[in-house]
């Protein structure tokens, strides 16, 4: 079917399906290129020869010698422009820089010692900033970034919704500071959302077609992919599983079940049991590890609340497998076991259990994976339209 609009219009409409080729499948040749997408080699050259000039795309060297003329390989430039990750929790900030590739070029991980909102958006520019000039690039050069957080974004008002973990970080005008703070490309991201769709790109999900990533930490989070495509929901709260009731049917504003999964319920049900002294949710679980009862049964009840989400999440989506992700995902290794254990007396549905493949890195990488696409679109409209 032929496509029919202005000359510039299809000169746009090749380039774009030129770089998508190449990032699908690059580096190519001129001729890999036209027969990939049936384009004369004439209109391929061309549409190369003015991305090459606008710096979108660059020779890399020749083919593999063959008969005839040696021919050129092309790659998109991917110095173009840059994206920065941000993930926002409230005991750390961490941060990645990355070129248009995908990859990183500078990390950070930064105690969160901000007690205000105001405080926390300085922080992240900070650290932000500090972590492009040690990429040895400009600030400007920065296209788009994108920030995870706990809570729901809502673009009509521009704040944050159910964020208790962040000081204040419902106020207004939150997301006007951050892209203040920030590049005026900035997006706000659920940490959880983002958090899955790091797993799918870099992590346990990348041969999955649907799966569950459950954020279990300072606070709780499920984030939903189908068919490869994060789920938000209607309202973009999906996967806001901390609000489900419990059995008892008593329930907190701030949600029975996120209070009883957080790592701050692990040290309870552990002094419960017995321990004593400073503890963090990892002393229990370490302790656990060295068979210590008393953070034995810490852990079961972990355990069971877990098992309680994912029954009720594989009964609604019935997804591949669940990841475990977060501060207490890391813990895997003693949850995993007795989880499955405790959902096969709970439901009949098959329920497979997977540890995060990213760790504490699957939220800012989600969000330079998420940062990636909208970036490469504003680079691509931006240097063609100032070509003319």
């Amino acid at each position: 079917m032929s496509v029919k609009g202005t000359p510039a219009l299809l000169r746009t409409l090749n380039q774009g399906a030129l770089m998508q080729r190449l990032r699908d499948s690059g580096p190519l040749s001129r001729a890999q290129l036209a027969r990939d997408t049936g384009l004369s080699k004439p209109t391929v050259s061309q549409a190369l020869a003015e991305l090459e000039t606008v710096g979108l795309v660059r020779a890399v060297g020749p083919a593999a010698p063959s008969r005839g003329r040696t021919a050129l390989l092309y790659e998109p430039d991917p110095t173009a422009g840059y994206v920065v990750g941000i993930d926002i929790g409230r005991a750390w900030i961490r941060v990645a820089v990355a070129d248009l590739a995908g990859t990183i070029i500078a990390r950070s991980d930064t105690p969160n010692k901000a007690r205000t909102a105001g405080a926390v958006v300085r922080s992240a520019a900070r650290e932000a900033r500090a972590a492009v000039k040690r990429a040895g690039i400009g600030w400007k050069r920065v296209v788009h970034t994108v920030v995870g957080s706990p809570g729901v974004f809502d673009p009509s008002t521009g704040r944050l919704w159910h964020a208790p973990n962040l000081p204040d970080w419902s106020k207004p005008g939150l997301a006007a500071e951050l892209r203040d703070a920030l590049t005026p490309s900035t997006t706000i991201d659920n940490d959880a959302n983002l958090a899955a769709v790091g797993e799918r790109d870099f992590g346990r999900g990348r041969d999955a077609r649907s799966f569950v990533y459950v954020e279990l930490g300072t606070g709780l989070g499920v984030g939903i992919v189908i068919d490869g495509e994060l789920y938000r929901g209607a309202r973009g709260a999906a996967g806001e599983v901390g609000y489900i009731p419990l059995p008892d049917g008593a329930q907190s504003e701030r949600g029975r079940l996120e209070e009883e999964t957080s790592a701050a319920a692990v040290v309870s049900a552990a002094r419960k049991a017995g321990m004593r002294g400073g503890l963090t949710a990892k002393d229990v679980f370490d302790a656990a590890r060295g068979g210590d009862k008393r953070a034995l049964a810490a852990v079961e009840t972990t355990a069971e609340r877990v098992a309680l989400l994912l029954a009720t999440i594989s009964a609604v989506v019935d997804p591949e497998f669940a990841v475990l992700g977060g501060g207490l995902g890391g813990s895997a290794d003693l949850l995993v076991p007795r989880v499955e254990e405790l959902l096969k007396q709970l439901t009949p549905l098959e329920t497979r259990i997977e540890a995060s493949e990213l760790g504490q890195d699957a939220i800012v990488l989600g969000a330079i994976a998420t940062a990636l696409e909208t970036a490469r679109n504003l680079v691509f409209t931006e240097r063609l339209g100032a070509r003319g």
